[in-house]
């Protein structure tokens, strides 16, 4: 028997986002991962780490922050570790595929699939098309409602300008009209719930859309209804599977950045909801994956209204957390797919399309 030939994966971690330091500790998991004894006879890997200023550094400093031998402070203080130029990357012949774990800006709104997309290399990820839709809210929503597609009432804003006072009279008419108390004011383009405000009333409006405005001049406003945060994974290609549906129970008012990343939120796999609820659940997250061009592996977040038991779609992450505490895996680890798994079944799928 020949020797099995080891495929290159080209992990992207960091980046010029507020979720810099969460894509850090993905990263560190997928490299876990592919390191592990099973996958490590088929895989082997290199990283690229890119700062919060956007330098992309070799893989051989790079590694070094996986295996936490190297400081991001270091890295950046030290004269003698050069980054490498862009130009690089396109022309790295050893990677078979690339696995960019970039949450937020640059890494979800299509930017850098738009990039590997010019080494003409596979990457565990989707498209430059779904990835920019599902990063901005407004036109996910539009897309939505066409294909009704359950969501909660919402109102887009486009290019909001906080000084012109007769806009803000309009807006203020079409909420009072359209919307019912509370709401939250969202940036269209947006990654950990930043830049979002949760408003009571009418006089708080003006404050929560310079605050979004702050983020994109795009702007979207929501009905805040009594609800459970459900998740379902999707993973695959031309066929896409849904995981198990799990639930998120956060300890504040609602599921901001504090919640998400600085205090303990409980996570319940297999939510405990009706078999029906859980088939629908699952059914709308293929069907908005779809819908959206989203491919190979996503993280669907739905609400559930408390007393009336309707489904909601929110919003499609296509580069969702992959720690060891995030939702993506544990949904997956629940249905017997453990994260080493999980990582490798993700490369097959590019790989085999």
């Amino acid at each position: 028997m020949g020797s099995i030939i080891k495929k290159c994966i080209g992990l992207i971690f960091g980046g010029k986002s507020n979720e810099h330091y969460v894509s850090i500790t993905s990263a560190k998991a997928i490299f876990r991962a592919l390191k592990s004894e099973q996958n490590t006879k088929i895989f082997n890997v290199k990283t690229f780490y890119i700062s919060r200023e956007g330098k992309w550094y070799s893989h051989e400093k790079s590694i070094l922050i996986l295996k936490n031998e190297l400081n991001i402070k270091e890295l950046e203080l030290k004269k003698t570790y050069k980054p490498i130029h862009l130009t690089e990357i396109l022309n790295v012949e050893e990677i078979d595929v690339w696995f960019p774990i970039l949450h937020g800006f640059n890494g979800e709104d299509g930017t850098i699939q738009g990039l590997l997309k010019l080494t003409q290399k596979p990457f565990i990820s989707a498209g430059i098309l779904g990835s920019a839709i599902c990063m901005d809210k407004i036109t996910s929503k539009l897309l939505f409602t066409n294909l009704k597609i359950p969501q909660v009432n919402y109102l887009p804003l486009h290019n909001y300008d906080p000084d012109n006072t007769f806009e803000l009279k309009k807006i203020i008419n079409k909420v009072n009209d359209k919307l019912n108390f509370p709401l939250f004011i969202k940036p269209s383009n947006s990654g950990s719930s930043l830049g979002i405000t949760k408003i009571n009333n009418i006089k708080e409006l003006h404050s929560a859309l310079k605050k979004a405005w702050q983020i994109d001049k795009r702007i979207i406003i929501e009905e805040g209804l009594n609800i459970r945060e459900l998740e379902c994974g999707v993973i695959g290609k031309n066929d896409l599977l849904p995981s198990e549906v799990g639930e998120v129970v956060y300890k504040s008012d609602w599921y901001d950045y504090e919640s998400k990343y600085e205090l303990e939120n409980k996570l319940i796999i297999p939510a405990l909801i009706d078999k029906n609820i859980k088939n629908q659940i699952q059914r709308f997250a293929i069907e908005g994956c779809k819908a959206l061009n989203v491919e190979v592996f996503a993280r669907v977040d739905f609400f559930l209204e408390k007393g009336t038991d309707k489904i909601y779609l929110n919003e499609i992450n296509t580069i969702p957390g992959f720690t060891d505490k995030s939702m993506f895996p544990l949904l997956w680890k629940a249905l017997g797919l453990d994260i080493d798994q999980l990582v490798a079944k993700l490369i097959n799928i590019v790989i085999e399309s």
